[in-house]
């Protein structure tokens, strides 16, 4: 009996650190809540909280991940611009997160071989940056490529993240079949 106990209680544990990290990461099926940044901020400023108001992102000593968390509410709520503007005032420039939504802004924005390059980029500073491979077999799909998706999508498969949103953002968008 002891034994049935730990091993659920080990599964139970498993089970939530999981679903934790999937709530931290970008990596995340839900779009992001709004905030004062989308709500109320104008031109690129983000909502700061012990300001208690809307600051300029590039003069701010609001850290990467704060920035990244607004750029990636203002992409979701169709402000490609705004989110590009607060995606430059970060350090981090040449990190798999913020090249691939740079990407993914530039692409939502009409500019699909840019989008395109920042993907490309995301992908070699991160092989494994599974959401990138996604993003970019979805941009492939919009451009008829659906070989190219397809391989993007055995690409995320085989780096382990067929249990992803990633995966199945991108299964859908090819139709939902598998041609592996």
């Amino acid at each position: 009996m002891n034994r049935k106990i730990a091993l659920f209680t080990v599964a139970a544990f498993a089970a939530s650190m999981a679903g934790q990290a999937l709530a931290v990461g970008d990596n995340n099926n839900e779009p992001p809540k709004k905030t004062k940044t989308t709500t109320q901020c104008k031109a690129g400023k983000v909502w700061d909280a012990k300001r208690n108001s809307c600051v300029d992102a590039k003069r701010s000593d609001l850290g990467d991940d704060i920035l990244f968390d607004a750029a990636r509410e203002l992409a979701y709520a169709g402000q490609y611009e705004n989110a590009i503007k607060v995606l430059g005032a970060m350090k981090e420039q040449r990190s798999a997160r913020v090249l691939n939504y740079l990407g993914y802004a530039n692409r939502k924005a009409g500019r699909m071989e840019l989008g395109m390059q920042y993907y490309k980029r995301a992908i070699q500073a991160d092989e494994n940056y599974i959401l990138a491979r996604s993003y970019m077999g979805q941009a492939l799909v919009e451009q008829g490529r659906v070989e190219e998706a397809r391989a993007q999508l055995v690409e995320i498969r085989d780096r382990g993240g067929e249990d992803t949103w990633a995966y199945r953002a991108l299964l859908e968008s090819l139709g939902g079949v598998r041609h592996y």
